[in-house]
């Protein structure tokens, strides 16, 4: 009983991941969006998404990382993914991962932790559609919301599209989709 009782702990501790908001609003709403709300999005749009990967990807071993890529943000807190590749945010992140996975009863933290690292590090293929995938719902809610975050935050053209461009490496037909909607942005004056 004891094993389920620290899985159910864990369980309860990620539950904080709601009460942390993230920079961008859903579309059609005036409030930021919480970072499980996001967990939930991210997921779903990699299950809608898959046929567009650059390379066949075991869709679950994706979901499993979109499930935890976000959870060090309990501690660490939300930053704005331009801000977000510094080595301090990342460390804040990767601390706040292993205090929650420590929760958990002996060994069964290896998996989450793997897979946390594998999202960071990018190269396998499924780590690569998830950095992508990532990328999508707040690139959709910026665009179908005039630009609201990257307004709010002061971000310039060219680094919503350095930034973004990451798509390409998990799904390129998505991202020659989503890049004509933003070159379409730029012309009308939503980023600039």
């Amino acid at each position: 009983m004891e094993e389920i009782d620290k899985i159910l702990n864990c369980i309860i501790e990620v539950e904080k991941l709601k009460s942390v908001y993230r920079k961008t609003r859903p579309v059609g709403l005036n409030r930021h969006e919480n970072a499980a709300e996001h967990s939930w999005h991210v997921c779903l749009s990699a299950l809608l998404l898959k046929d567009y990967a650059n390379e066949v990807i075991a869709i679950d071993r994706v979901i499993k990382m979109l499930l935890i890529h976000d959870l060090g943000e309990i501690d660490a807190g939300d930053t704005i993914i331009y801000e977000s590749e510094k080595p301090e945010i990342k460390k804040a992140e990767a601390d706040g991962l292993a205090r929650i996975l420590q929760l958990l009863p002996e060994g069964k933290a290896t998996e989450y932790s793997e897979l946390w690292d594998e999202f960071e590090a990018g190269k396998t293929a499924e780590a690569k559609y998830a950095r992508a995938i990532d990328r999508i719902p707040p690139l959709l809610q910026n665009l179908y919301s005039a630009g609201h975050s990257w307004k709010e935050n002061n971000i310039p053209q060219e680094k919503v599209f350095a930034v973004n461009s990451r798509i390409a490496a998990g799904c390129l037909k998505v991202w020659n989709n989503l890049q004509a909607k933003l070159e379409n942005a730029v012309a009308s004056g939503i980023l600039k």
